[in-house]
């Protein structure tokens, strides 16, 4: 198989959760450029409209998908709507996510539940949903979980996300472990770990580091609209067949330092 081949994902089926907007939008644009048919899911309906259209304007077409992931009873619908309306989901991204910033100490119970429902338990949720009806039966699937560098340390001491910063640990790990369970179905499981790249739920964050992380990073320079592009395609191509169980870094080499 040649190289070309080997990145070949042309008509595969690609579904990407919180895909209207940032990172999501970014990676349905890049899945969607290579040719795969795209699902994108988030809350808003508005947001999804405007995020179709978007991609319409790129040449790539996308059906929509309003549901709210931190709520587990709507998942199996949702994943037998896309199977009706796209086909057999091949490539999964768990990307939807949130946060709240509060200090420890004074951690709402609200938002500690509200972070983990979404970040980690929705998560496990959608892919045991979309492994059972679409790739456990075909022995094959791509899973990606937007995991960020937030889970592979601490915090900065002028920032108080103690949920965001737990829940993406545990989807280092539940990438790992996934793997490492679901390997004997011909389903890769791996983890991508965003460093800061502007968003709606990053902005306010921005203000107050940026120049802190510009400054540190080797590369002097935080995330751009292209940059998880290459690496999505990648790990959903079977140029990454013999790669499971991994965390890669997009950060500009903040985490290496």
């Amino acid at each position: 198989m040649g190289v070309k081949e080997l990145f070949n994902i042309e008509g595969k089926v690609a579904m990407i959760t919180g895909g209207s907007r940032g990172l999501g939008l970014q990676m349905a644009e890049a899945l969607g450029e290579v040719g795969c048919r795209i699902a994108i899911t988030a809350r808003k309906a508005d947001e999804l409209r405007d995020a179709q259209a978007h991609l319409k304007s790129q040449g790539i077409e996308a059906e929509t998908f309003v549901n709210d992931l931190s709520k587990p009873e709507g998942i199996p619908a949702l994943v037998e709507e896309v199977v009706d309306r796209v086909g057999m989901v091949d490539i999964l991204i768990n990307n939807a996510g949130a946060t709240w910033g509060a200090p420890a100490e004074e951690y709402p119970d609200e938002a500690w539940h509200k972070v983990m429902n979404l970040n980690v338990d929705s998560t496990f949720f959608l892919a045991r949903e979309v492994a059972k009806r679409c790739m456990i039966p075909r022995r094959a699937g791509k899973i990606i979980n937007v995991a960020s560098v937030a889970g592979l340390r601490g915090s900065a001491t002028n920032v108080s996300t103690i949920a965001y910063h737990t829940s993406k640990g545990a989807v280092v790990n539940f990438t790992r472990a996934l793997a490492s369970e679901w390997g004997k179905y011909n389903i890769n499981v791996n983890g991508i770990c965003p460093g800061f790249f502007p968003s709606k739920m990053s902005a306010g964050l921005l203000e107050k580091v940026a120049e802190g992380v510009i400054a540190r990073a080797p590369l002097h320079r935080i995330g751009g609209d292209e940059d998880l592009k290459g690496v999505v395609v990648f790990l959903a191509s079977e140029a990454s067949r013999h790669i499971t169980g991994q965390n890669i870094a997009v950060d500009g080499g903040i985490s290496a330092v």
